[in-house]
């Protein structure tokens, strides 16, 4: 047998890179599952539960018992990996969220680092660094993407804002109240501009970064074409329902008393509806169109995300 001959053998040559997915039983990573599962990859799933898990899967996909918390635990999951997905965030089971979010991040990149992973792909939000008020919020996020990058492990950081989709927490809190209240005291963050996306654009984003070529970390904003307010977002949802609602805009609505606001009429904690509510008053729009000429995805609009939106939760 020649070496070339050697070199095509089905045994090494067909291996299909394994893939390892963190934040498997959110919402973003439930839903990127079965299109992972479609790809020609050994799919992972690190789960704190795995029996859970493993009910909602492909026989095919491996779920290995983990925390990022617990670094031993990412050092058996990590193995062998090409590929991770990081999409692991503390806000909702941590009062200080930002230093346990910070202390997984280090615990996932020099676990990654040691096993050599070639690849993490990682989904965080919009703003910029430059604003002296960014949210604690957002700066837990792009100090996250910064960890991961100091790993030496190539990093693909997605920056998005409000994710369109049934299940999405921040999606969730505004058809709560536009559903819930005819009049909306409107505090100024209403008339804050945004660029949401909808989560079946999310997923392809994070799909075809499995596909990109060695270029070293990148950081990519991605969002609709349309730059609205919540403002217009809850009209727009308000509209396609066939509600009337009024708003109501005041000049000042505490983050503390938005958030007393929020439990009292959605289905999020205090705690994680504070924490959103203060993200909301920094402007989450694409400052940066390289997503565009990287990738050949064409983000849908506002309008045509909340009516999938709408069409799916029907559906459920």
């Amino acid at each position: 047998m020649t070496p070339a001959t050697a070199a095509l053998r089905p045994s090494e040559a067909q291996t299909p890179p394994t893939v390892l997915l963190t934040g498997a039983s959110g919402y973003v990573g439930g839903r990127l599952i079965p299109f992972l599962e479609q790809r020609p990859v050994a799919l992972r799933c690190l789960a704190r539960n795995p029996d859970k898990l493993r009910s909602q899967v492909a026989s095919s996909t491996e779920v290995v018992k983990g925390d990022v918390l617990d670094p031993p635990s990412l050092a058996t999951a990590l193995s062998g990996v090409d590929t991770a997905y990081y999409l692991v965030h503390l806000m909702s089971s941590s009062h200080d969220f930002e230093k346990e979010d910070r202390q997984a991040a280090r615990n996932f990149a020099e676990a990654a680092r040691l096993a050599g992973v070639r690849r993490i792909i990682y989904l965080g939000g919009l703003g910029d660094d430059a604003d002296p008020k960014l949210s604690p919020h957002l700066r837990s996020r792009h100090e996250i993407g910064a960890i991961l990058r100091e790993s030496g492990c190539e990093t693909i950081e997605f920056r998005a804002g409000m994710v369109i989709g049934e299940g999405s927490l921040s999606y969730q809190l505004m058809k709560s109240l536009t559903e819930r209240l005819p009049v909306m005291i409107c505090p100024k963050w209403a008339t804050t501009p945004t660029q949401p996306i909808a989560i079946q654009d999310v997923l392809q984003y994070l799909l075809a970064a499995l596909d990109l070529p060695p270029s070293g970390s990148s950081i990519f904003e991605i969002g609709s074409p349309d730059v609205v307010t919540y403002g217009d977002l809850i009209r727009e949802y308000a509209r396609q329902r066939g509600l009337r609602r009024w708003l109501v805009f005041v000049p000042v609505l505490t983050p503390y008393l938005s958030g007393l606001w929020l439990a009292l009429v959605t289905p999020a904690t205090y705690e994680v509806g504070r924490h959103l509510i203060e993200g909301l008053k920094n402007s989450t729009v694409v400052r940066d169109n390289a997503a565009l000429g990287c990738f050949a995805i064409r983000p849908m609009g506002v309008i045509e995300a909340i009516r999938h939106a709408i069409e799916n939760a029907a559906k459920a």
